[in-house]
């Protein structure tokens, strides 16, 4: 997963969004240790005091912790990552239904649309599956 960042928020809260995401996807497993932020501001392109930046956010909200002389590690508390990657869903579906919401759709309409789009996509799964077993 690259570093994609947009211009209209702080780059270390982008860098936090981004390195939450890693982590819900299991990119950085709990209790893994994180590559450092010298490593990861390079891979990221920015300046090592922004990543630092967004490192010392993310200790604060109990994703990350600090071992003195071993380096920073992913938390092993499942509930707190599980609890963020809640919150990052329900914003996600909260912006899309504000952004339905602006193009003139109900919410029955929305719903009917997203079972209709589930639908399809659930009959394209086996044709996929079909594919790759050929």
């Amino acid at each position: 997963m690259g570093w994609n960042f947009q211009a209209d928020r702080p780059i270390y809260s982008q860098l936090m969004d981004q390195i939450k995401r890693r982590i819900i996807i299991g990119e950085y497993p709990p209790g893994e240790k994180m590559p450092s932020v010298r490593e990861l501001a390079m891979e990221a392109s920015v300046n090592p005091n922004t990543m630092q930046r967004a490192f010392a956010q993310l200790e604060q909200e109990g994703l990350l912790h600090t071992q003195r002389t071993s380096g920073r590690f992913v938390t092993e508390d499942r509930d707190r990552i599980m609890s963020i990657k809640e919150d990052l869903a329900k914003g996600l579906v909260a912006d899309f239904l504000r952004s339905m919401k602006e193009l003139g759709y109900s919410d029955s309409q929305t719903i009917t649309m997203l079972e209709s789009a589930s639908l399809g996509l659930l009959k394209d799964e086996p044709k996929t599956m079909e594919k790759e077993g050929a």
